[in-house]
């Protein structure tokens, strides 16, 4: 398995859109900042053909400490959300069965 880093991110934009490593770097953390600053201000962002992140609100709730079993109010709180494209799961579906076939 492979994590996918920012580093990584900033070394395909080098080497596939031909920017200088630098700029490579900027640019990713002008993406990642609008991201950021759009979420936190309340909406959300839709990448075309990947997905949508969003902030959702989480009510108060009962739970459960595992350690003792004492139940405790969870505080609301919002939470961030992501709703992968049909054409993701389907990109997804498909490489993952690839590999299995290839496996098997």
């Amino acid at each position: 398995m492979q994590t996918l880093t920012r580093a990584g991110l900033i070394e395909k934009l080098y080497s596939h859109v031909g920017l200088s490593r630098s700029e490579s770097a900027k640019l990713l953390e002008d993406v990642l900042e609008k991201i950021i600053s759009t979420l936190e201000g309340g909406d959300s962002v839709k990448v075309s053909g990947f997905g949508t992140f969003s902030v959702r609100r989480k009510g108060s709730r009962v739970g459960r400490n595992p350690k003792t079993g004492e139940e405790v109010v969870i505080e609301p709180r919002l939470v961030l959300a992501f709703r992968p494209s049909q054409m993701l799961k389907n990109s997804v579906n498909e490489g993952m069965m690839k590999k299995a076939a290839r496996k098997g």
